[in-house]
């Protein structure tokens, strides 16, 4: 969430900022914000300056009452009914005016930092970097839709039995190459510095706001409305709000965090080829990495993530490439992503597998997650995040990249988690 101050020093620059994003009613809401402050400022004020008369009167109506002078208590009295009655009015309308500005700073979204391009679609988005060799398939390879029913290793109509379309069943090699993807990013994760943490799959709504997903992406989310509690689209959710309303020691400075978690998506409206068999699912496995840092410390450290995703992508002897998100392919909450796609032989395209993310202090000051250098007032900390990796669009990548005639080759990073070299 924005805070009221960069809005109320920098006006320009949040406008130019919301245009890149293409947020279409910025200058009227952030007018609206601004009034709204305004309004909450002068009715705090007087709400303020009533309450402390009324105190005052309370106080001297003691001394009358004890002095025996009655009647100019009575007086005294009949004042402080009334401005009772109107500290009451004031703070009422205080507080419909502090739910209207809240409403409107959560619509909202991040201002995009400056190197971020313009631009309004994928199309738009900045290439870093490109490694790696692509692999020169025969015209016989097959995509990964076929070769997991050749292999028997993934099974959607099962899926669909027990669930529904998006669900997949993973069987056989097929389950134990999850389970090893899955091993081999945290491992790789722990031995870069981060802690495991194994964070519920069901946050309560205070947690969806925290993070940003709510309001933004309530369509998206499954919700369980007897409960009022959402299934996480990504474990940045409950790992980030494990320090909502916390203050950190500078000590304790950067956090790093990595967990395991199933990601729930609806996807309402997806369909097509480019969202055929792995590529996108409404149930997936994720490793996420999350980070905590000052905010002088934070861009350093978006740039050790993705370096550290692309060490995996790496050790996966995979073609990948970086991008830099232009503001309108960007998410609601992000000041700068960077996507990593890995080359999918079979399809001939790019798959997204990773977004690593810096927040800044959008989400932090939702979650009221700050610090406190020595001799100063509490600040904002800066959020980031990534994906560790995503596993469909990595599985799918592996099986086509991989296809030879004897098997699907997997890369010796995940042998001796695998307990096999290839599948058969």
């Amino acid at each position: 969430m924005l805070q009221v101050s960069v809005l109320k020093e920098h006006p320009d620059l949040v406008l130019a900022g919301l245009a890149k994003k293409h947020y279409p009613t910025a200058e009227a809401d952030v007018t609206a914000i601004l009034n709204l402050d305004q309004r909450r400022r002068q009715l705090q004020t007087t709400h303020d300056s009533a309450q402390a008369e009324a105190n005052e009167l309370a106080r001297q109506i003691g001394g009358l009452m004890k002095s025996g002078d009655k009647a100019s208590a009575e007086d005294l009295k009949a004042r402080t009914a009334t401005l009772k009655a109107d500290i009451k009015t004031y703070a009422d309308e205080l507080s419909q005016v502090e739910t209207a500005l809240q409403q409107l700073l959560l619509k909202l979204p991040n201002l995009p930092h400056s190197s971020v391009p313009v631009g309004r679609t994928p199309q738009d988005n900045e290439v870093v970097s490109e490694h790696g060799i692509k692999p020169d398939l025969p015209p016989t390879a097959l995509p990964h839709w076929d070769l997991i029913k050749k292999y028997d290793i993934v099974d959607f109509e099962l899926g669909n039995k027990i669930s529904g379309a998006g669900f997949p069943v993973y069987k056989g090699q097929g389950a134990r190459l999850q389970r090893a993807l899955i091993n081999f990013f945290l491992d790789e994760a722990r031995e870069a510095g981060y802690v495991e943490v194994q964070p519920p799959i069901l946050v309560n709504e205070a947690s969806g706001y925290g993070t940003g997903q709510l309001p933004d992406k309530d369509g998206q989310m499954y919700h369980d409305a007897q409960d009022n509690l959402y299934l996480i689209p990504t474990a940045e959710v409950p790992i980030t709000n494990l320090y909502r309303d916390e203050i950190i020691a500078i000590d304790k400075l950067p956090i790093r965090n990595a967990g395991y978690t199933p990601c729930f998506r609806r996807e309402a409206g997806s369909w097509g080829a480019d969202v055929r068999g792995l590529n996108r699912l409404h149930q997936f496995d994720k490793v996420e990495i999350v980070q905590i840092a000052l905010p002088e410390q934070s861009y350093g450290i978006l740039e050790e993530m993705r370096a550290h995703i692309e060490g995996l992508l790496q050790k996966l002897e995979l073609p990948y490439r970086v991008l830099r998100l232009c503001g309108g392919d960007m998410s609601f909450t992000s000041a700068l992503t960077y996507d990593l796609e890995v080359w999918s032989a079979a399809q001939g395209r790019w798959l997204e597998v990773s977004s690593a993310s810096n927040f800044e202090t959008y989400q932090a000051n939702r979650l009221k997650l700050r610090y406190r250098a020595e001799g100063s007032k509490t600040q904002l900390l800066h959020t980031l995040n990534g994906s560790a990796l995503a596993l469909p669009r990595i599985v799918a990548a592996l099986l086509e990249n991989n296809q030879a005639e004897d098997g699907i080759h997997l890369p010796k990073a995940l042998h001796s988690y695998c307990g096999f070299d290839k599948i058969v």
